[in-house]
C-alpha cells in the first residue's frame, strides 16, 4: 500500500470525500523574502556574535585589570582596543537601522543572550 493510498483510506475514515494533496505554491510566494530584510537579519546576527565576544573580552580584561597582572601599557592598550570596537559597532549598527536591543536574542526560558547590566 503506497502513502497516497493510505491517506485516501485514513480520509474516507474521518468520514472526508476523498484526500488531496496539499497544493504547493513556489517558495518566493510563501515567505515574503526581500534583499532589505534578509541582509538586516544577517548584520543582526553577525553583529549579536561579535558584540558577545566583545562583552566577553572587556569582562576578560577587568578581571585582569583588577588581579594587577598586567602593565600599565597593557591596560591601555586594552582600553584603546575595546573603545575602537564599541565604536565601531556602533557604527555597523547605525548602517544596519539596529539598537543595541535589537542584539540581544532571547533564548525562553534561559533569558536574554546578553547581559543587560
Amino acid at each position: 500500500m503506497t502513502g497516497r493510498d493510505e491517506a485516501t483510506e485514513l480520509a474516507a475514515a474521518l468520514g472526508a470525500a476523498s484526500w488531496q494533496p496539499p497544493r504547493v505554491t513556489p517558495l518566493d510566494r510563501r515567505i515574503a523574502v526581500d534583499r532589505d530584510s534578509v541582509e538586516r537579519g544577517l548584520a543582526s546576527l553577525v553583529l549579536t556574535v561579535v558584540e558577545l565576544l566583545r562583552q566577553l573580552m572587556e569582562r576578560q580584561a577587568l578581571r585582569r585589570v583588577d588581579l594587577g597582572d598586567l602593565t600599565e601599557e597593557q591596560v591601555e592598550r586594552i582600553g584603546v582596543t575595546l573603545m575602537a570596537l564599541e565604536e565601531q559597532m556602533v557604527g555597523l549598527r547605525d548602517h544596519f537601522g539596529l539598537a543595541p536591543e535589537d542584539l540581544n536574542l532571547d533564548l525562553g526560558p534561559l533569558g536574554p543572550l546578553l547581559p543587560t547590566d
